[in-house]
């Protein structure tokens, strides 16, 4: 399945889903921050991200159970890939750099991330 870029509002459902396992919408809407968006609305996005195949739902007479179809996991990894591609050309040393540098990270920061790709760099032996 190809995954597709959620909006801000597809890709905070899918959070509260990912937390929930599967939720009708009110309990969606329950763990929305203040101001809670109308069910409508809430019930449009959910409608979207099953046309996207990103959730499918169980239905119980009139109510609908909603589940995702896609991990947590997957998405960040198709959010990350994406990233990498556009903002960093795929260079692992880009990225590192950049974030050395923009979140000045101090000595015993950088010691940890050296220790991090030792560790890795064993386990890829």
């Amino acid at each position: 399945m190809v995954i597709k870029e959620l909006t801000k509002a597809e890709e905070q459902v899918m959070q509260l889903l990912w937390q929930l396992n599967e939720a009708i919408v009110k309990d969606i809407i329950a763990l929305m921050p203040e101001p809670k968006p109308a069910y409508n609305t809430v019930s449009t996005v959910v409608r979207v991200l099953k046309g996207k195949g990103f959730i499918n739902h169980k239905a119980y007479g009139n109510s609908h159970v909603y589940f995702p179809l896609i991990t947590e996991a997957q998405y960040k990894k198709f959010t990350f890939d994406k990233m990498m591609a556009n903002y960093f050309s795929n260079s692992y040393e880009s990225l590192v750099s950049f974030i050395a540098n923009e979140k000045k990270l101090n000595l015993h920061q950088l010691d940890e991330l050296t220790k991090l790709i030792e560790n890795l760099k064993q386990k890829n032996k």
